[in-house]
């Protein structure tokens, strides 16, 4: 059982010095799609004449807190069922929800679709069939409920994945090749190991495409502020087109830190809502593989994360990238959904838990010992409140000239104090 304290009685202690903050607003591409029923309508129209009149059609939805997903399978399902169809929900999320059909349910109920919103039932099942097999003799599944429909719809949103580099990543073919495959399948790919992905999951996403009945695909692109910039519904025989082009599309307008190096990056909280990775490694670099193709994020010698979001369930995947973290979030650790979920992917490095401090002030003063010859004062400190929403963070005095040098980078308002309250927690930045 983890303590509830771990004492780190050090000469001198463990205070820190903190220099004072600005609030800084790192400026993206802010495209996006204003009426999501209108473009969903339209992308409707435009997909090749369908019968689906009495036609059961199972909408496969993610494990992610993608932010315009409900309105988006919301509107879907409206169609659907204009034309006469049957469509429902099948939670479509590999091993995550703790590789239970409860669970799975719970994360997409989590995130405000439940049945009465959706306007459709959700089938969440673990039961699987088996469709195809790799030359390797991987075998690969499909939600048996899914399966059983008339016709299947992956519904996913198109962004860099966050342990390797490929054509396709995290996407529509990816869903079909491991969300849709359920556990059983989930942990069959994996078992490959990551550094295959970049031609297996083209591989299992065509053998699922030619063996199910898959329909179309709806596509979702955000740009870096969380809002949807594109949507597509595309025809089956233009997903692995149009799932490559559209991840060349994300890789431009994902959120990032803008630095160019950071002595102390600190993370206010991680989850699956965030990303898979709990924190994305294309904002840090650090993907839990290790696997090249990250280096775009800053140089960051430390990483203190503080907090899960309550929308994880406990899931820590991810603070292994941290280097310390606190008693807050490890109290918080559904330790059985955090492994189930790292074990299936096959990163077992993943599970590795950081420093754990008592609170905020050990937490700081820790990272600060981990960078040479780094005083409190001159330290580069970046805060973020997750690594999904980037536009405004809080950024340590001395990094003012790399900010003032930098056209995307704005600062808003004057210095400000920042200390540690009673308990030794940070205060709440707005």
């Amino acid at each position: 059982m983890m303590p509830s304290s771990i004492p780190i009685p050090m000469p001198g202690g463990l205070s820190i010095d903190l220099p004072r903050f600005v609030r800084v607003r790192q400026k993206f591409p802010a495209d996006h799609i204003a009426d999501i029923d209108k473009t969903v309508a339209e992308q409707f129209q435009g997909l090749p004449p369908m019968d689906l009149a009495g036609k059961r059609v199972a909408l496969g939805v993610g494990s992610r807190g993608i932010g315009p997903q409900p309105p988006v399978v919301q509107a879907v399902v409206r169609e659907l069922k204009a034309v006469g169809a049957v469509p429902f929900v099948v939670p479509a999320m590999g091993s995550h929800g703790g590789g239970t059909a409860a669970g799975q349910r719970s994360i997409l109920e989590g995130y405000g679709m439940d049945e009465a919103f959706l306007g459709c039932p959700i089938h969440a099942s673990m039961d699987v069939v088996e469709v195809a097999r790799l030359n390797s003799g991987t075998p690969i599944y499909c939600d048996r409920n899914a399966y059983e429909a008339d016709y299947i719809v992956p519904c996913n949103r198109v962004k860099p994945h966050t342990d390797f580099r490929g054509k396709h990543e995290s996407g529509l073919v990816k869903m079909m090749a491991i969300g849709l495959a359920k556990h059983a399948g989930a942990e069959a790919i994996h078992a490959l190991g990551f550094t295959r992905f970049k031609d297996v999951i083209p591989e299992a996403g065509l053998a699922f495409l030619e063996n199910t009945k898959t329909l179309f695909g709806v596509a979702m692109v955000e740009n870096a502020y969380d809002r949807l910039m594109r949507l597509e519904l595309v025809p089956r025989a233009q997903i692995f087109e149009r799932d490559a082009a559209l991840l060349e599309l994300a890789k431009v307008n994902i959120p990032r830190f803008l630095f160019s190096a950071i002595d102390i990056l600190i993370i206010d909280e991680i989850g699956k809502n965030i990303s898979g990775a709990g924190m994305d490694p294309n904002a840090t670099g650090r993907p839990g593989t290790g696997l090249p193709g990250f280096d775009s994020a800053p140089d960051i010698t430390r990483i203190v994360v503080r907090d899960l979001t309550e929308s994880t369930h406990g899931n820590a995947t991810g603070i292994a990238g941290a280097d310390v973290t606190t008693q807050r979030l490890a109290q918080k650790m559904d330790w059985t959904a955090t492994y189930v979920n790292i074990v299936t992917a096959g990163i077992v490095d993943a599970a590795k838990m950081p420093l754990v401090a008592d609170d905020d002030r050990t937490a700081l003063g820790v990272a600060l010992r981990g960078c040479p010859s780094v005083q409190g004062t001159d330290a580069r400190i970046v805060r973020a409140r997750n690594t999904l929403e980037l536009s405004q963070v809080w950024a340590s005095e001395p990094l003012l000239p790399e900010i003032n040098a930098n056209e995307q980078m704005e600062v808003m308002g004057d210095p400000v104090t920042v200390s540690f309250d009673a308990e030794g927690s940070l205060p709440v930045f707005g």
